[in-house]
């Protein structure tokens, strides 16, 4: 009974957000309602307990929201100043196939952006530059979020392993006694390794997916098929980024595999393209916008471009700013003394204790991506010589738009902050762990021997929850360890789980509702979260699926699960091109 009032609050989502697709602030209410209620009267926390989980929930959305609105002010900068027709106008001339600047922007430039900072940087930059090449808002969303997987265990220079695996394993005296006389430092570098691995394996193909869904989803024919046929290069592109990935993840550890992936990944796959290097020989577009589906775009002003108009600014100056953007990013993350101050006392603000509780919040205003996009907006001003009239513009409309997004997010984060903090008061009798915890606990002893085909789906409802892969792992890295070693895994094949904890982690953060709804609202996408979680979902899927296939052959290595591993891709993209075919029949009789 506990188990299953444990998954009321995710099926609540599920059915009013994903199965009836209403809007985010009416199913997260809802949620929030039904979560706080399970932390009052059945698992018996104090109210001040959910008072405090709620305060901080509201403040982390605040402090997402102006993350949204810097987001949102540099695009609108960007479409002031003039410089976006030359942005567009050099991707067009890389290539005008949208498969291709999908995969470009979203696989090799948002991975760049989350190596650097994180912590949903990459859908607040990528998405809002899709929506300006003229794509669907929704297809801008979709994209963003689904490579929001294979970088993210290594985001803000490897935050989720550095603090999320790391409050895992260090001052733990089984795990010390298990891996003797290895020290945790050097247990935390060979985690990080297999998590490299297992992304590498399973994410090279996350351009291919990208592609096939971008097609299928928006393309005229609704053909998945239509995606696929880009294979060569889209597995180019997947191997230019997870090979250099999985290297510096092996060697150099866990800050720079994404950052350092996502470059290299650009320096080889820009001049290809630009080349015509296993390019398809058709072109893919979107429909003319007046076909779109409603459900598509967003509130957000549309633009037309006349292409045969020169650009303002040449390709460089226009793209500069985000250049100048992933500069501040590397600066303010990997400069110590510059870190401190902008995450100092100074410049930070705390509430400590909650209303006499353990919960305590902290913002970070000064540190924040959005106080890079504002610099860099302002900066803007002067790189084009921007008039009082541009600017009031730019400003006035990226309020109008953080204001739309505020309710989703201002119930949303609360709900997820509750789940998390519902464990009972130590000195209420029979109390009960906290409700993700009991889920998991309970998910250990019904599947305890096929234990790492289940904890990437540990680690993926972590982060759907939480809204961030460094938190699922702080959950849940020491729990996965312990599982493992009570079913008798010594401790090198016990980290491996907890690697697959991590790659699970990572993938959870395609349809964490939160990261939804902040992505949905930088291009103006209201009240359509449960549409993109439908198709983000189905990449999840296969992520999890696959990492726990591979997981189960590294540990346990039996050829049978080396060959599932093979057969599982092929499914999942045989079962795209029936679909496609299904799809491609009813288009055509309608």
């Amino acid at each position: 009974m506990y188990v299953f009032l444990a998954l009321a609050p995710i099926l609540v989502v599920l059915v009013l957000l994903v199965i009836l697709r209403l809007p985010a602030k009416i199913s997260m209410s809802v949620a929030y309602l039904v979560t706080a209620l399970l932390a009052l009267f059945v698992w018996q926390a104090s109210g001040a307990q959910v008072a405090a989980a709620t305060a901080n929930g509201v403040i982390v959305a605040l402090t997402l929201l102006f993350i949204v609105f810097a987001a949102i002010l540099l695009l609108n900068t960007l479409k002031e100043a003039g410089a976006i027709v030359a942005i567009r106008k050099g991707f067009m001339d890389i290539s005008p196939d949208r498969r291709i600047q999908a995969i470009i922007v979203a696989w090799l430039f948002c991975s760049m952006v989350e190596g650097s900072s994180g912590f949903g940087t990459p859908s607040a930059i990528g998405a809002p530059l899709l929506l300006a090449l003229g794509f669907p808002a929704m297809a801008c969303v979709m994209a963003v979020l689904i490579i929001q997987s294979t970088p993210v265990s290594f985001g803000a220079v490897g935050t989720p392993v550095l603090l999320g695996v790391w409050t895992g394993i260090d001052d733990k005296p089984d795990i010390a006694q298990a891996i003797a006389p290895m020290t945790p430092e050097n247990y935390l570098l060979q985690i990080t390794a297999d998590i490299g691995l297992i992304h590498a394996v399973v994410g090279f193909l996350i351009p291919l997916i990208l592609s096939a869904f971008l097609t299928r989803f928006f393309g005229e024919k609704r053909s998945f098929v239509e995606g696929l046929k880009v294979w060569p290069f889209a597995i180019f592109a997947g191997l230019s980024f997870t090979i250099p990935y999985f290297l510096v993840a092996k060697y150099l550890g866990p800050e720079f595999p994404s950052l350092v992936g996502g470059f290299i990944g650009l320096m080889i796959v820009l001049p290809a393209a630009k080349r015509g290097f296993l390019m398809p020989k058709d072109i893919f577009h979107f429909a003319p916008r007046a076909s779109w589906d409603k459900d598509w775009v967003g509130s957000l002003t549309e633009e037309t471009y006349d292409d045969t108009v020169a650009p303002r600014f040449s390709l460089i100056r226009a793209f500069s700013p985000y250049l100048i953007v992933i500069a501040l990013l590397i600066l303010t993350r990997t400069v110590a003394p510059l870190k401190a101050f902008l995450t100092g006392n100074l410049t930070s603000f705390e509430f400590s204790n909650l209303f006499g509780t353990t919960i305590s919040s902290k913002v970070q205003l000064a540190y924040s991506p959005g106080a890079i996009l504002i610099v860099t907006s302002l900066i803007c001003i002067l790189l084009f010589k921007m008039n009082g009239g541009m600017v009031k513009r730019s400003w006035r409309n990226s309020a109008i738009t953080m204001v739309a997004a505020a309710p989703a997010l201002l119930f949303s984060v609360p709900m997820v902050q509750v789940f998390i903090n519902s464990g009972s008061a130590a000195d209420v009798a029979n109390a009960l762990p906290a409700m993700p915890i009991l889920l998991a606990e309970s998910a250990a002893g019904a599947f305890e021997n096929a234990w790492p085909l289940i904890s990437p789906w540990i680690g993926a409802m972590g982060a759907f929850i939480a809204g961030s892969n460094t938190v699922s792992n702080m959950m849940f890295a020491y729990f996965q360890w312990s599982t493992a070693s009570q079913i008798g895994l010594d401790g090198n094949l016990a980290g491996q789980v907890v690697a697959l904890q991590a790659v699970g982690g990572a993938a959870g953060n395609m349809i964490s509702v939160h990261n939804v709804v902040a992505a949905c609202a930088v291009v103006g996408l209201m009240d359509k979260e449960g549409y993109v979680i439908r198709k983000t979902l189905l990449a999840m899927i296969y992520y999890v699926i696959q990492a726990g296939l591979i997981g189960m052959g590294i540990i346990f290595g039996h050829v049978l699960w080396w060959v599932l591993a093979v057969i599982w891709p092929l499914a999942f993209f045989g079962i795209m091109a029936m679909t496609s075919k299904n799809a491609a029949t009813s288009v055509k009789n309608t």
